[in-house]
């Protein structure tokens, strides 16, 4: 008698029950990393409540918990605090529209969208600009909040606070990142957000020996500062591209090496 359909049926029976045993060991450390967050943010709150960015953080972590009714009242406190953070404002609105609080979205988007186009903050007006669609909201014309001031050599307009400032004479880091911040952002918000920095640094108590905590705290930069990786990459790709020139009339054309 032969047993092989029956051996091979036991293989990937056995195969399918390891893979779903890990999927679900997945699962748990997923909702323990998520718990810890929550509990880091809690406790970085509760020690500084009038920190905007730790408020902003503890509302991401409800919203990846499933918990919107905790975020909504996390992204209002940070929003409470700096009526000016973005990002928060985008989020907000998308954890009331979640919860069917169309009227209340549409408000607080539109009022985030004007927020946004006062600072610079092109991603997530455009976020706001794309849910304020989908909720058949008008979006509103923005044009007159270009800011109009006069400008010297060492001076510029910081994309976080919409305030004039001192240029960093150099990139903070190495990359996009690093181009992206020299171009946007004044030495006064990067020593803040250097002070923020080392906030997190000990209430998450990161080693920077290890990578992951390394990424946690660029997370956190970028969250602070409000923009993404992407869009740090794409200014850079835009940059490099703007400094390509094509060649002189009659030279050869370049072959690869």
């Amino acid at each position: 008698m032969c047993h092989a359909p029956f051996t091979l049926f036991a293989g990937r029976a056995a195969v399918y029950g390891a893979v779903a045993g890990l999927l679900c060991l997945g699962a748990m450390n997923a909702n323990l990393d998520i718990q810890q967050r929550i509990a880091q943010w809690e406790n970085m709150t509760e020690a500084d409540p009038d920190n905007a960015m730790g408020w902003f953080s503890l509302g991401n972590a409800y919203k990846d918990a499933g918990r919107p009714d905790d975020a909504v009242k996390a992204f209002q406190s940070c929003i409470e605090r700096d009526p000016t953070y973005s990002r928060a404002y985008q989020n907000l609105g998308q954890v009331l529209m979640q919860l069917g609080r169309r009227d209340e979205a549409a408000e607080l988007l539109t009022r985030g969208y004007r927020t946004a186009a006062e600072r610079g903050d092109v991603m997530p007006q455009k976020a706001m600009g794309s849910l304020l669609e989908k909720l058949g909201r008008e979006v509103p014309d923005v044009s007159d909040l270009q800011p109009k001031v006069e400008l010297s050599g060492d001076q510029m307009i910081d994309r976080r606070t919409g305030q004039v400032g001192t240029k960093m004479p150099d990139p903070p880091m190495r990359g996009p990142i690093g181009q992206f911040i020299q171009a946007h952002f004044t030495q006064e918000t990067w020593r803040e957000w250097i002070g923020m920095g080392t906030k997190v640094i000990n209430e998450l108590r990161l080693d920077f020996s290890i990578p992951e905590h390394q990424d946690i705290y660029e997370q956190h930069m970028l969250e602070y500062l409000g923009f993404t990786r992407e869009e740090a990459e794409a200014y850079a790709a835009q940059q490099e591209s703007s400094t390509s020139y094509p060649p002189a009339p009659g030279s050869p054309p370049k072959t690869p090496p």
